[in-house]
């Protein structure tokens, strides 16, 4: 591997370790029942139900999880085609390396935010 090279695989097995953890994390999200949930609402201020989200938090994280791949892969590609003097400008290879970083970091620093709330939870007394 040269000193520009980027493969799209360099963050596949942490992405996947991710993805373990959000399948887990929706199925125990999952294990709240509707009645209850209707039931911790009506202790809210003003009572009330809450609005039912579109999108399941499992789907909301794959989502993300696969934008960030995706823009891995985009930063692969250009630096590949500027390897290979496709024509792709120094200045945007440069830009999606910096854009795939910079999402692959938040992506970390959201997965470690949630698995450390996930780990309080689990050491609360009941």
């Amino acid at each position: 591997m040269g000193p520009l090279s980027l493969t799209p695989s360099a963050g596949i097995s942490q992405l996947q370790g991710d993805q373990n953890f959000v399948k887990a994390f929706g199925e125990t999200a999952s294990i709240i029942n509707p009645a209850d949930a209707e039931k911790i609402s009506a202790l809210r201020p003003g009572g009330g139900s809450l609005p039912l989200a579109g999108n399941s938090f499992e789907q909301t994280l794959g989502e993300m999880i696969r934008e960030v791949n995706g823009r891995q892969a985009d930063a692969a590609g250009k630096v590949q085609g500027l390897l290979a003097g496709e024509g792709v400008p120094l200045h945007q290879a440069v830009i999606a390396m910096e854009e795939a970083s910079i999402s692959f970091q938040l992506m970390v620093e959201m997965r470690n935010k949630l698995l450390e709330g996930y780990q309080e939870l689990m050491r609360m007394q009941v």
